[in-house]
């Protein structure tokens, strides 16, 4: 019983000998692929930082007056006028989409994107769209 079992331990050990040297080379290659990752991530954050230089030093003020002093006839650039800037309320915004949910009690309700009931009684293009929408869904609807 003895020799069966100092084989078995034997066998133990050279086993976990193996798993061991396998791992020690597996974790030296990955230690290796990191240290070439960081040296790359290194590189290129320097590259980076020389472009963003280069794009700092191009975009001068003083600089892209002059080029557009220069194709100023080339390019067709009008000067800047006050009278080419509007006001915040000129702006017109997308009416955001509704979505329709079937209510039991209430039959259509429609809410915004934005969570908001919206009011059915108010009279506005948007209920306009929902009631043609709910007419021709109805007439689908065998």
């Amino acid at each position: 019983m003895r020799p069966i079992l100092y084989a078995l331990s034997f066998l133990a050990v050279i086993g976990l000998a193996f798993w061991a040297y396998r791992e020690n080379y597996a974790t030296q290659k990955l230690l290796r692929q990191v240290e070439a990752l960081q040296t790359e991530i290194g590189t290129l954050r320097e590259a980076l930082a020389v472009q963003r230089a280069e794009w700092a030093y191009l975009n001068r003020p003083d600089r892209l007056r002059e080029l557009s002093t220069i194709n100023f006839d080339r390019l067709g650039l009008f000067p800047l006028e006050p009278t080419q800037f509007g006001q915040i309320d000129q702006v017109s915004y997308p009416v955001p989409p509704a979505m329709f949910l079937q209510d039991s009690l209430d039959g259509i309700l429609t809410i915004n994107l934005s969570g908001t009931l919206a009011d059915p009684d108010a009279p506005t293009d948007d209920r306009a769209k929902t009631t043609e929408i709910v007419d021709s869904h109805e007439e689908q609807v065998p």
